[in-house]
């Protein structure tokens, strides 16, 4: 009996230093862009990469926003417009793997901006790009609590057709969806990467659960129809700007993937881990929505019967015509407002610590209070204030017959000028040589914030593949926040205009005032915690 009890301890020593070398190597990387280790490390890949995932939810995405391209597109617009997507996100996050592999903080973008800027404009587009996160993020939270609590509701009329859901009825829903989000991540915050690790798995097999029905018992539309079919039932002036116009729905679908790196000071190894979670997380779900676009589109015989669903989800009556049994439809539908609910846990985690990481750098009023954290490393003081923002947004929102849209125009527009600025920053000083070669940076100096010196992380793209992707990554981008303002249908109403506009450019607008007046004697960049000369 004494030797399996000696290997025992030994294999707990071995763990236990294991761990402790792991904590020591991410508390010097995380001191080597000037930050402290105060948030806890309780995330591994296959967690973060249930988190990237989920937030991701690409296929639950597409079927929630799935009127959005296939009014401006039809079947084929809806198909290759997301082919398009799926290609400029995957660009897009190969970019930003570079930068979170370079400063893996929960600042993201703004930290990013802020280590690449020119001198005289690095305060201001740093703080800018802050503004953009904190709005987009909280703009991501608040419509994916509207849309889970606004399917809960279809289910109701779908099993009861004489029921007219009222828009209060819609809010304490959102207000109760909220609520879980709030437990999840404060009540039980230690056991968040396990939520997480189930909801992947809930994730992967609720797609199975509905497609295999869907396909096996569904009629079938030809594939000319799926692949050569284009509508224009905006009324553009041509297919082409109709089809420009749809493809914000699927980018709306893939929005959100940065989600782990807003959470990277809680990531093992997370130099390495965020761009490995991210880059497998848009493999994994460009795979799944397409899957889902492809066997809604060839069983979708009726298209006007489940444009018109008094459900308000097309989806829903797609699944009834395909199962022919309202028990089975029901079953089948009810998966994405579950798993649209898990997403808003994970949403409000990375927008808090957005939040929280901003506040900690003094980018926003009352950062005293709003950098705290709790007894588990949890910033509760931000959890609390995306909260009040998100259940006071849903009396605006629910006001609105064009909600969706531009909420989710909002997020694409904010995000995506977020991206932007990041790529652009990042392609300026590849081309101009000013970021070194790791083995050039002493491993005891500052590196990768303001003021210090640039140095490649662990993930690079090198020579001129780093350059093409970095140039197609950034067009991508700008056609995303250029089309993201556009309403969904020529000469609109005040309740079809899309008012995301109102929502970027305002907020860019207070900030640039509020930097002018305030921020900018208090705002420097992020605040260098550790210094080691």
């Amino acid at each position: 009996m004494g030797p399996p009890i000696e290997l025992r301890d030994r294999n707990g020593d071995a763990k236990a230093a294991s761990s402790s070398q792991s904590q020591v190597h991410d508390e010097q990387g995380l001191g080597r862009v000037g930050k402290k280790q105060i948030l806890k490390r309780r995330f591994g890949f296959l967690s973060i990469l249930g988190f990237s995932c989920t937030v991701l939810a690409s296929w639950e995405g597409i079927l929630s926003t799935f009127t959005v391209p296939f009014e401006d597109g039809g079947p084929a617009g809806t198909v290759y417009s997301f082919l398009i997507v799926w290609l400029g996100t995957f660009s897009t996050f190969l970019t930003l793997s570079e930068l979170v592999s370079m400063a893996p903080t929960s600042g993201g973008q703004y930290h990013w901006v802020s280590m690449m800027s020119p001198r005289w404009c690095q305060k201001y587009l740093s703080f800018l790009t802050g503004w953009l996160i904190v709005i987009g993020w909280l703009g991501a939270f608040a419509s994916t609590c509207y849309l889970s609590a606004s399917q809960i509701l279809g289910l109701v009329v779908l099993n009861h057709s004489s029921y007219t859901p009222e828009p209060w009825q819609t809010m304490l829903l959102f207000w109760a969806i909220v609520a879980f989000a709030v437990f999840v991540n404060v009540i039980t915050s230690t056991l968040l990467p396990k939520f997480e690790g189930l909801v992947l798995i809930l994730h992967v097999f609720g797609f199975f659960g509905i497609i295999i029905p869907l396909v096996y018992l569904g009629d079938h539309n030809p594939a000319s129809e799926v692949f050569g079919q284009f509508t224009n039932d905006g009324g553009f002036q041509t297919q082409g700007l109709a089809f420009m116009v749809g493809m914000i729905g699927n980018m709306f679908a893939f929005t959100g993937v940065d989600a782990a790196v807003h959470m990277s000071e809680e990531i093992y190894d997370a130099e390495r881990v965020v761009p490995q979670s991210i880059l497998t997380s848009v493999l994994i779900n460009g795979a799944l929505g397409f899957g889902m676009i492809l066997s809604t589109l060839f069983t979708m015989t009726d298209s006007t019967a489940a444009l018109a669903s008094p459900t308000g989800y097309p989806y829903m009556q797609i699944f009834c015509s395909a199962t022919k049994s309202l028990g089975g439809c029901t079953v089948m539908s009810a998966i994405v407002p579950i798993l649209v609910t898990a997403t808003a846990v994970g949403s409000l985690a990375s927008s808090s610590r957005m939040a929280w990481s901003f506040a900690r750098d003094r980018g926003l009023p009352g950062w005293q209070i709003l950098s705290r954290v709790n007894a588990q490393a949890v910033p509760q003081w931000s959890i609390l204030v995306v909260t009040t923002a998100a259940v006071l947004l849903a009396l605006i929102i629910l006001g609105s017959a064009a909600v969706l849209n531009d909420v989710v125009s909002l997020c694409v527009s904010a995000l995506y000028s977020s991206y932007l600025i990041s790529a652009f920053l990042l392609m300026w000083q590849r081309l101009t040589g000013g970021i070194r070669e790791p083995s050039d940076a002493p491993t005891d100096t500052v590196v990768n914030t303001a003021g210090a010196p640039l140095a490649w992380g662990p993930f690079r793209m090198r020579g001129i593949l780093g350059v093409l992707v970095n140039g197609f990554t950034i067009a991508y981008l700008v056609v995303g926040v250029f089309f993201s303002f556009w309403p969904d249908e020529m000469n609109p109403t005040a309740s079809t205009m899309n008012w995301a506009v109102v929502g970027t450019v305002g907020t860019s607008l207070i900030s640039t005032v509020y930097y002018v007046i305030w921020a900018r004697k208090e705002y420097t960049g992020p605040v260098v915690e550790i210094n080691r000369d």
